[in-house]
């Protein structure tokens, strides 16, 4: 039996954790006058913190889950060789069995893939489309003269939602944009699974088989961003009632049977570091093999130390383990109901990657134009120590004509990473969120003081307008005297 279907005699829901720790590293706690001086020499941007800096670390899951005792123990057995590596082969032979693929390319990490991709089959002028973009992506199919759009569901778009799949395709609009465009124009179609930047939200198996009918009736190739596939295939296994009997290895074998080309973060998927391309078209593959030396390394390690492959190996087996990809969904799901009793507008239903607060609604008062989500981190940050990551306008990029293009959604993502937080964890950022709720009216917007023209959300800098940073501080230490 899973986590999933463990009962308590108290009746509560609890996140039980399928693991022991075995390894502790830690982690500090600083007052909070050294908690404001640290963010605002950060110029407003978690992504700048120190992590010394740093109590909880829920920027991202990018890197940060944990790996397991079978992991590391893989890494000492790697083959380390430049050309040829049996590693690479072990790993190619496990990609294989879970997607049923017959080609692999290695790269460093996700967007490496993506830069592939953009290289191999975006053309000046083309179009690729997506549920919904991710930051990068976007960035590597513009950087190249194409232009990304979006045509997800509307449901997909509204933070409070009872649709388990909020991810899914329009499908209706995604023919009629095909038809418009031609398939000619159109550089790919992109799946992403879960949507990050809407809430990490899943697609539904449905959809996926809906979308991939209608692009090999057009003739468009179907690309597949799978680095949050884990979180995705838990919540197809329970949220979908025709795949409970599934395995989680079924399921994945299914979905990649439906794309032309898969790609993922080793980063995100499989615990590890690195990233990968896979497919069964030895035209797709030969597109692209020749830009992996030119771009990352040698075929058989693409950017990768062998030592990352090995991991990834066992991380990638482990992911067809229910008890495994659930940590993070049953996580976010404990740190969401706290945060809801306290009225906190969240995305809902809750999905991967982490808890996703409605800044819009959380801090109705700011304009998005002085960046809601980004005033929000910070805020979170000086009354916590918990670095969160803003999803909203500022992650977004200006318009040519250089004004601001405010982001369908404004977010604050508490990011879970597998095998990361206690119980204790969950309940201390809830805490600190919901007294930042009650006293949510002196929190003020950001604006820019050093921004760059791309992946501004990466670098960029900004500065609190007026003083209310200092009065946040002054409010939270007049009910926590100690500061912490």
């Amino acid at each position: 039996m899973t986590n999933t279907g463990v009962q308590f005699f108290s009746g509560k829901n609890i996140p039980l954790e399928m693991h022991k720790v075995k390894m502790v590293q830690k982690i500090n706690l600083l007052p909070v006058e050294e908690r404001l001086k640290a963010i605002q020499e950060a110029g407003g941007n978690s992504f700048l913190l120190k992590n010394r800096d740093v109590f909880l670390d829920m920027l991202t899951d990018s890197g940060t889950n944990a790996m397991s005792d079978k992991q590391y123990g893989a890494m000492m057995v790697a083959d380390d060789s430049y050309a040829g590596s049996e590693t690479f082969y072990k790993l190619e032979k496990t990609l294989t069995r879970i997607f049923g693929t017959q080609f692999f390319l290695p790269t460093h990490q996700g967007r490496a893939c993506e830069n592939i991709l953009a290289h191999a089959f975006v053309k000046p002028g083309s179009t690729a489309i997506t549920n919904y973009h991710f930051t990068t992506t976007m960035a590597h199919v513009t950087r190249l003269g194409g232009k990304m759009i979006e045509l997800i569901k509307k449901e997909g778009l509204e933070t409070t939602s009872t649709d388990k799949f909020k991810g899914d395709y329009d499908l209706d609009l995604l023919e009629e944009t095909i038809d418009s465009i031609g398939p000619d124009n159109i550089s790919f179609v992109r799946i992403e699974a879960g949507t990050n930047l809407i809430g990490g939200q899943p697609v539904s198996l449905e959809n996926m088989e809906a979308v991939s009918n209608l692009c090999r009736s057009k003739g468009v190739l179907l690309v597949f961003d799978a680095s949050l596939l884990a979180d995705n295939l838990f919540f197809i296994k329970t949220r979908d009632e025709k795949f409970k009997d599934w395995s989680i290895e079924e399921i994945s074998r299914k979905i990649a049977s439906l794309m032309d080309i898969t790609y993922f973060s080793a980063r995100k998927l499989g615990c590890a570091r690195g990233g990968g391309i896979c497919t069964s078209s030895p035209e797709l593959f030969e597109a692209m093999r020749e830009l992996i030396p030119l771009f990352e390394g040698f075929l058989t390690y693409g950017g990768m130390s062998v030592r990352e492959m090995e991991a990834l190996n066992v991380g990638l087996d482990e992911t067809m383990d229910l008890d495994v990809i659930s940590q993070t969904p049953i996580f976010v799901e404990a740190l969401g109901n706290e945060l809801l009793k306290a009225n906190i507008p969240l995305v809902t239903p809750f999905g991967g990657l982490g808890c996703h607060i409605d800044a819009k609604k959380f801090l109705p008062h700011i304009a998005q134009e002085n960046y809601p989500a980004a005033a929000l981190v910070t805020a979170i940050f000086i009354v916590s120590g918990i670095r969160s990551m803003e999803r909203g306008t500022m992650s977004e990029q200006r318009n040519e004509d250089g004004s601001e293009h405010l982001a369908s959604m404004e977010l604050v993502r508490l990011a879970v990473p597998k095998r990361v937080f206690t119980l204790s964890h969950i309940l201390f950022a809830a805490d600190r969120i919901s007294w930042l709720f009650e006293n949510r009216d002196l929190i003020g917007g950001m604006e820019f003081t050093d921004e760059p023209k791309t992946l501004r959300f990466f670098l960029g800098k900004l500065a609190p307008i007026g003083d209310w940073q200092e009065k946040l501080l002054a409010k939270f230490l007049e009910d926590m005297p100690s500061g912490l």
